[in-house]
């Protein structure tokens, strides 16, 4: 859909509400609320539909309990938006607001265009003796994705989940666009993508070999890397994430995510579950080096863990540069609606978490209690799907198999090393 507003744009948004977080369609307008605990001002910006042209800049004139809001009246889906977050620009301090680059929206649902690696997207000078420490006055918008606006609702009142005991479950692990490239099967225009999932062919493919759950490897939006662009290779397996909210456009065969929506129906009419492998232990954000694209510029003391005495620079479990903090409240809320979105908006019945042990690190390290664990085991929605934990990370203390609360199944590397090895013959391993 195109955008809405055709006509003059206000200079002041209404107050709206703190509550959803992300862009809401109402009917009447859109409500927008992005969580910054340190930011000093946060300006909405929108643009025209083809997303290179800014239209306005407008300020979110209110903020509750550390959640800028406002609404747009006559707004509505298709509308293209990002932010720009004023404060400290104190790297020293953990604080890295630049109001020179667009922001994406943490929430955003779906993507309009990709990123355009340029050194613009740094809020520091990239190359300048001080590094990240010097302030970066270039505009990245020309190269930023835009968020855009939708009216996701779906009925699922007729699907009916398959809820196959874990007892019975069999898991195939697939890549959306891998499974059915090549299936000759497949209509030419299908295969690699979501509409492919779905298609009679692949499922008949699934019941034969007697897949009961399907896990997808990686379809939140992820970032092309720069240094794989310059080398002229591509991310195949998306384990760097752009959006928590937003499938990634590269596996669409049109327009429409309903797309997926529809796959995953049809899977569960087969009795074959969808379980997502997700990735909240990071985003594509990089080391305290790394481009200013999203929680970096919103609110970085607040969104990633640092160093403790040296704020200035990203403590990194997972061996991507950065560490997405679930101690804080609000990180394990976004993380809890992006989990709870997909489990209601696309049926999803399950969720495999990437270094699943860094979710549950509190500063003095992993604890099976930590929060985040404790919020997803009570929720009504949540604690009724199947999670698996990947028990470890890379950092201290970083491998925890068998010490996953209640509700978590976990990979278990050693069962699988174990058989492997008996199954080609290796000596000595009837113990194990």
């Amino acid at each position: 859909m195109g955008v809405l507003i055709l006509h003059s744009l206000p200079d002041r948004l209404d107050a709206g509400s703190p509550y959803p977080l992300g862009a809401t369609f109402d009917g009447l307008g859109v409500n927008f609320a992005v969580y910054s605990a340190n930011a000093d001002a946060i300006e909405l910006c929108l643009f025209d539909a083809t997303g290179k042209r800014e239209l306005k800049r407008i300020a979110l004139p209110e903020c509750t309990d550390e959640v800028w809001h406002g609404y747009l009246p006559d707004a509505g889906p298709g509308l293209l938006y990002g932010y720009r977050a004023h404060g400290r620009y104190e790297p020293e301090n953990g604080h890295r607001f630049n109001p020179n680059k667009l922001l994406l929206d943490p929430y955003a649902r779906k993507l309009h265009g990709q990123i355009k690696w340029t050194d613009a997207l740094h809020g520091y000078k990239v190359g300048h003796p001080k590094e990240d420490l010097s302030f970066d006055k270039r505009d990245s918008a020309p190269a930023m994705p835009k968020a855009v606006v939708v009216d996701d609702h779906w009925d699922w009142s007729r699907d009916t989940k398959p809820n196959t005991p874990w007892s019975d479950t069999v898991i195939y692990e697939a890549h959306v666009k891998g499974l059915t490239k090549l299936m000759e099967l497949v209509p030419p225009n299908e295969r690699g993508t979501y509409a492919g999932l779905g298609h009679p062919a692949v499922i008949a493919h699934l019941k034969r070999i007697g897949v009961t759950a399907l896990e997808l490897l990686p379809i939140h939006s992820f970032t092309q890397d720069r240094f794989l662009q310059e080398k002229g290779l591509k991310n195949y397996w998306g384990y760097n994430t752009l959006g928590f909210f937003a499938p990634e456009q590269a596996y669409m065969s049109s327009d429409s995510q309903d797309e997926l929506r529809r796959a995953v129906h049809r899977l569960h009419k087969a009795g074959i579950e969808v379980i997502l492998d997700v990735v909240y232990n990071h985003t594509c954000e990089g080391s305290e080096k790394g481009p200013t694209l999203s929680w970096r510029g919103l609110d970085n003391a607040s969104y990633y863990r640092l160093v403790k005495d040296q704020p200035r620079y990203s403590i990194n479990d997972t061996g991507t540069g950065n560490t997405l903090n679930l101690s804080k409240a609000r990180v394990i809320q976004m993380v809890t609606d992006s989990l709870r979105y997909w489990a209601t908006s696309f049926g999803i019945d399950g969720f495999r978490f990437d270094l699943g042990l860094t979710l549950g690190r509190e500063e003095h390290g992993f604890d099976p209690g930590a929060a985040f664990f404790d919020v997803v085991r009570q929720d009504p929605v949540l604690g009724r799907l199947k999670l698996m934990a990947e028990p470890w990370d890379v950092g201290p203390g970083g491998y925890q198999l068998g010490n996953f609360p209640p509700g978590f199944a976990e990979w278990n590397d050693k069962y699988r090393d174990t058989v492997r090895q008996f199954w080609r013959g290796d000596a000595g391993q009837r113990a194990d």
